[in-house]
């Protein structure tokens, strides 16, 4: 590789978002008590007492809503490197289990009883899947056809490194419902059905087309990936964005990539996740053939060629913000983790990511049982398979092995409370956050969401938000002026 490859062109700065669906629940000695509408009515009650509607953006400029199905989602506001992302995705757990909580006690005011559960991860006790979706900003140069013949192998693959575990049930309506009970490195490789398509819930893709790029769309393009699964750990989200977006920079760069082209993408990423070495071999459409770790290890070659050459976008420090965009020392973190992972399943030796990626931390978990004689058809492990996603501290397993130290950080306590109640500082989520800090202050009605801003009324102003790098716009300086005048108007008026 050489400079004379490197565009000016290549978005080494990216705006990124992580989608999430929470499975819900409510027990009493082991039973249900609610069904999931019930449950999110009481979650939501108070959203509904203070915004009037269950969709809405919380003062972190993120958006927070009841999906299809009942499941409450998050979705984070704008971020422009892997540890923003990491904190706002931490976020929405604390975010929705403080309505958990406050929903629980509730349910015991009113004699109803239970333990309300959210659970971060991808596929519930009969099969139903539900997603976390990543975006990723994208130039709009590429056309998507050419993208997504490039990314799609390592997206088949990319679970080797970022899976959250599953021990793979063979569900009586699955057309796999013959294959044996064996654990599996992906939660939604068995639930997607399309390698490319505009569908999200009756076909499921691995990246959906649907072109809603929320920002400039003679500009920029939003791609939008909903194969990944829920991870649990700090460690593995990192991984998963970080090598994605390097995998993104290189193609837009014309970094010259291998020709993995997958014949059969949904045949391959379900081979893939049940082959826990990592070496079934994969049908390229050139007629030969490929390990899930050989297109991966080129993949990660090319990445740790691509960091020698790779532009940093540190920008925004005069204004006293650390920086903007992924550093290179970050994304260096990245594909040493890479690397071991591949190691790991490569040799067999998992302890050499026991700590840091989800499949294998919770896989630690259950080896102690199995080293006992037990089964994955076990009760007991397939309890452990479900408490590992539960986000309550002091009650999911996960987060009883991060808060002991047996989990591997990213970020840190402090970084995750700041997500919580501010905007990021360093994308356009900064102005959206100020702005719905006024609104929620003042007296008069607005209207937002992912590119637009609005007051209401007979004198309504409104404007777009079409850079999704700015942080300043005088435009919405003015709003909040208002916003906060009507506010001081409000304060002085006598109480009657």
């Amino acid at each position: 590789m050489t400079d004379q490859q490197v565009p000016a062109q290549a978005l080494t700065r990216r705006i990124t978002g992580i989608e999430t669906e929470f499975g819900i629940t409510l027990t009493l000695d082991g039973s249900r008590r609610l069904g999931p509408d019930e449950i999110a009515r009481y979650m939501f009650r108070p959203v509904i007492a203070k915004y009037g509607a269950t969709n809405i953006f919380t003062p972190n400029a993120g958006r927070m809503y009841l999906d299809v199905g009942s499941h409450p989602e998050y979705a984070t506001a704008e971020c422009d490197s892997v540890s923003q992302l990491v904190a706002y995705d931490r976020s929405g757990e604390v975010i929705l289990n403080e309505l958990a909580e406050r929903a629980e006690a509730e349910l015991a005011d009113e004699g109803i009883g239970g333990k309300v559960y959210l659970l971060k991860n991808n596929v519930d006790t009969v099969g139903n899947s539900y997603g976390c979706h990543e975006n990723y900003l994208v130039g709009r140069e590429l056309g998507l056809k050419s993208l997504s013949k490039l990314l799609l192998p390592f997206l088949v693959t990319r679970q080797l490194i970022c899976g959250a575990g599953k021990i793979f049930l063979p569900y009586p309506t699955s057309p796999y419902h013959n294959d044996p009970i064996q654990y599996c490195f992906s939660q939604r490789a068995d639930h997607v059905w399309e390698g490319v398509s505009s569908a999200t819930t009756r076909s499921r893709p691995i990246i959906n087309t649907r072109d809603e790029p929320h920002a400039d769309s003679n500009r920029f393009r939003r791609l939008h990936v909903i194969v990944g699964d829920s991870n649990m750990s700090e460690t593995t989200t990192a991984l998963k964005i970080g090598s994605t977006q390097l995998v993104l920079e290189m193609i837009e760069a014309g970094v010259k990539l291998p020709d993995f082209e997958v014949a059969n993408e949904i045949k391959s990423i379900r081979a893939v996740s049940r082959d826990m070495t990592g070496k079934v071999e994969i049908p390229l459409r050139s007629g030969e053939t490929a390990t899930a770790l050989q297109i991966q290890r080129e993949f990660l070659d090319a990445a740790a060629q691509w960091l020698k050459v790779r532009e940093e976008n540190m920008v925004n420090e005069d204004k006293g913000i650390a920086g903007a965009g992924t550093s290179n020392e970050e994304m260096g973190r990245i594909v040493e983790l890479w690397g071991r992972a591949l190691d790991a399943v490569e040799t067999g030796d998992w302890s050499l990511i026991e700590h840091d990626i989800d499949w294998a931390i919770k896989y630690s978990l259950m080896k102690r049982y199995l080293d006992r004689g037990l089964t994955l058809e076990d009760p007991k492990l397939h309890q452990i398979d479900l408490a590992y996603h539960d986000i309550r501290p002091g009650r999911g397993i996960f987060r009883a092995l991060e808060a002991r130290g047996i989990a591997s950080r990213w970020i840190t306590d402090k970084q995750v409370a700041e997500a919580v109640r501010t905007a990021p500082p360093t994308t356009r989520a900064k102005l959206r956050g100020d702005f719905l800090v006024a609104a929620e202050e003042s007296s008069l009605k607005t209207v937002v969401d992912w590119t637009h801003l609005k007051i209401s009324g007979d004198d309504s102003i409104s404007t777009m938000l079409g850079d999704p790098f700015a942080t300043e716009n005088d435009k919405v300086n003015e709003m909040i002026e208002i916003l906060t005048a009507a506010k001081q108007t409000l304060d002085t008026q006598p109480e009657n």
